[in-house]
């Protein structure tokens, strides 16, 4: 309300100038101009559309009166020559151009007030590497170091890469591309951005929110649990080295090829295993889901800390958590390249590599090694999750997200690779100190691969304390920055969403959805917190952002339409996609999403976490929890159906028609002075 009502002050006052008689374009005219240019931010805009030289540019609306017309104008040609698209004026004095004398004194003048924009200008990234350090560091997350290596060997080796790659090609990267586009374009959030693609899409916004809120709730207590191993890493011996401390069993044996005197058994528990079950988890503690048992206080205090390090990293904007990115989304390479090299060097990791890439062609033939590729590359690469929407609004319009998408979405896929090398020469390690095939090392998957396998490999390397911070470090780092970005999505969804609310309320905002998500992820803190996690994983995410993804590339190809789509990303890069680009988003993307659900429905996972076999009601109860996200797309429709005006054919057909993006048009409102 403050800005439009200094448009029409700035009216007013240059109708009272037009009244009082001051006709000539002399020094006293520039003057005054000048000064109202410094009182209001406004930027005269002559007849022919061009800015006035003599005048510095302001933000805010943008006002201009026109030269002297000896016939008066209507609006539209008022709006039309400020656009410089009239013709030339007719009588004295009437040209479009800058250089034309005055009219006579009691013509009429044309005030035409051009409204660039009555919001606030929407932030952007410092840097250009601001941007792909966020896209990188949101990508490449915990799910690259511990899940592609376990999928790849269980599923063929060398072999499982070509379903990778081409499930990558056809599907993971047009999904990217069309977010970064999409978000780039429409410079909005995944909730706002709706009304500009297919207005009863809307639900699919906040049921994005909404699955982000609960990955928030189990993500960061993975990170919590890295906390309390990088706090138990500053000593010369490693708690999880040896069978003497308080939180041990009779069960407990070290068995690596120096311990002669041990003799392994089928209830034997190493240390290490020991140590993530009984001391760090407490699981023992907890009988299953009906009984979570109290909150553990070391793990509440260590998730305190890092949604204390999340809050002030994302308070401020992309502004300062686009400068943090250059450290949590570099120090993890740094530190994979130093543990390759190392385990590269070790006896045995020879072992390692021949059994991760060795390729087993016979296995491309089941249906399962596909859609474990299909969806290892659709949660690898992040989209749905509104955060590619989030990152890429605050891009200059012209930039090029093509090839951001091309570059962002290869460094992800050659990090699960790296990966692999950095897991396996480990594994290969541990197989030749226990005298044990790779495969009965390499059965535990998910985070019991890094708190247990590879935690009690470092532990039995020469500088094991030095190894084992740089490690669990390395561990915070990649889940902070996915963390940064998830938050970040639903930030920017609830801004664009309702600016005049929370646009000035940023910080507050912030550190109150910090606060839900700490109290949302209690549960996950108790002796069952494992159990939570593992739930929460399976069925509260994974499904749901699934589904919500289709129904987007639906909205967008079907509904928007690909040749809309395709036209705005000509404006924004200069050229038109291609029509591989176009093929996959309007009939590959689906089927590749299509197949991906199909394939959960019909081979329903079983869920096991150590010894427990997660019940029927636990599977209904994670249905439940998945289910109520994607509830808000049908909810949204039945709503916005019910509140639109007219007949149901009236209501459907406004309801599917998007409406006009006011940042890429300019709004005049043009008037008579006297």
């Amino acid at each position: 309300m403050e800005q439009k009502d200094t448009v029409m002050s700035s009216m007013l006052a240059v109708n009272k100038k037009f009244s009082e008689g001051k006709r000539d374009e002399g020094s006293e005219d520039v003057e005054g101009r000048e000064e109202q240019t410094q009182q209001d931010g406004s930027k005269p805009v002559l007849a022919d559309g061009g800015p006035d030289k003599t005048l510095t540019s302001g933000s805010g609306p943008q006002v201009s009166n026109g030269f002297t017309t000896s016939t008066p104008q209507s609006p539209r040609e008022g709006a039309g020559t400020a656009l410089g698209t009239a013709g030339p004026a007719s009588g004295p004095g009437g040209g479009t151009g800058s250089s034309g004398p005055p009219g006579p004194p009691g013509g009429l003048r044309t005030l035409v007030v051009q409204q660039t924009s009555l919001e606030r200008p929407r932030e952007t990234w410092s840097k250009k590497m601001d941007f792909l350090l966020s896209v990188i560091g949101y990508a490449v997350d915990l799910g690259n170091v511990w899940r592609f290596p376990y999928i790849c060997y269980q599923n063929g080796g060398g072999a499982f890469l070509l379903p990778y790659l081409l499930m990558a090609v056809f599907g993971g990267v047009p999904l990217f591309y069309m977010e970064l586009a999409l978000g780039q374009y429409h410079r909005s959030g995944c909730i706002s951005i709706w009304k500009h693609i297919c207005p009863i899409f809307k639900g699919i916004g906040f049921a994005i929110c909404i699955i982000a809120l609960y990955v928030a709730f189990y993500y960061n207590t993975i990170m919590a649990w890295a906390l309390y191993y990088l706090l138990s890493s500053f000593r010369s011996t490693l708690p999880w080295t040896t069978c003497t401390n308080s939180w041990n069993t009779g069960n407990c044996q070290r068995y690596m090829s120096s311990d002669q005197n041990v003799s392994w058994s089928n209830l034997s528990t190493s240390p290490a295993e020991e140590f993530y079950t009984r001391q760090v988890l407490q699981v023992h503690l907890s009988p299953g889901l009906h009984q979570l048992g109290s909150v553990s206080w070391q793990l509440a205090l260590c998730l305190l800390f890092i949604f204390t390090i999340v809050y002030f990293s994302i308070w401020k904007g992309v502004k300062t958590s686009g400068k943090v990115v250059w450290v949590t989304a570099t120090f993890p390479y740094l530190v994979l390249f130093v543990l390759l090299i190392r385990g590269a060097t070790l006896p045995g990791a020879w072992r390692g590599v021949v059994f991760y890439l060795k390729p087993d062609w016979e296995k491309l033939l089941s249906t399962t090694v596909w859609i474990d590729a299909a969806a290892q590359i659709f949660f690898s690469l992040g989209p749905g999750f509104g955060v590619l929407l989030a990152f890429a609004s605050y891009n200059p319009f012209h930039n090029n997200c093509y090839k951001d998408a091309l570059v962002t979405s290869s460094v992800n896929c050659l990090t699960s690779f790296l990966s692999g090398f950095v897991i396996f020469t480990v594994l290969g390690y541990m197989a030749e100190m226990r005298q044990q095939s790779v495969d009965a090392v390499a059965k535990d998957a998910g985070p019991s691969l890094l708190f247990i396998i590879y935690a009690e490999a470092i532990a039995n390397m020469p500088a094991a304390t030095f190894f084992a911070i740089i490690f669990f470090l390395m561990i915070i780092m990649l889940g902070l920055d996915s963390t940064f970005a998830g938050l970040e999505g639903v930030i920017t969804a609830m801004l664009d969403e309702f600016p005049h609310i929370l646009a000035k309320r940023r910080e507050l905002f912030v550190f109150g959805l910090v606060c839900v998500c700490y109290v949302g992820a209690l549960s996950t803190l108790t002796y069952g917190g494992a159990f939570v996690v593992k739930l929460f994983e399976e069925y509260a995410t994974g499904p749901a952002v699934i589904t919500v993804v289709l129904l987007e590339v639906i909205a967008v190809s079907w509904f928007y339409g690909t040749n809309r789509f395709c036209n705005d990303i000509q404006v924004m890069l200069g050229f038109y996609p291609g029509c591989f680009w176009r093929v996959c988003w309007v009939a590959i993307c689906p089927c590749f999403l299509l197949f991906i659900i199909i394939s959960f429905l019909a081979f329903p996972p079983e869920v096991r976490l150590f010894n427990y076999l997660y019940p029927p009601w636990a599977t209904a109860l994670g249905y439940c929890i998945g289910v109520s996200s994607f509830i808000c797309v049908p909810a949204y429709m039945v709503y916005h159906l019910l509140n639109a005006k007219g007949t149901f054919k009236q209501r459907l057909l406004k309801s599917i028609t998007p409406e006009p993006n006011p940042d890429n048009n300019r709004d005049f409102i043009v008037t008579n002075a006297i």
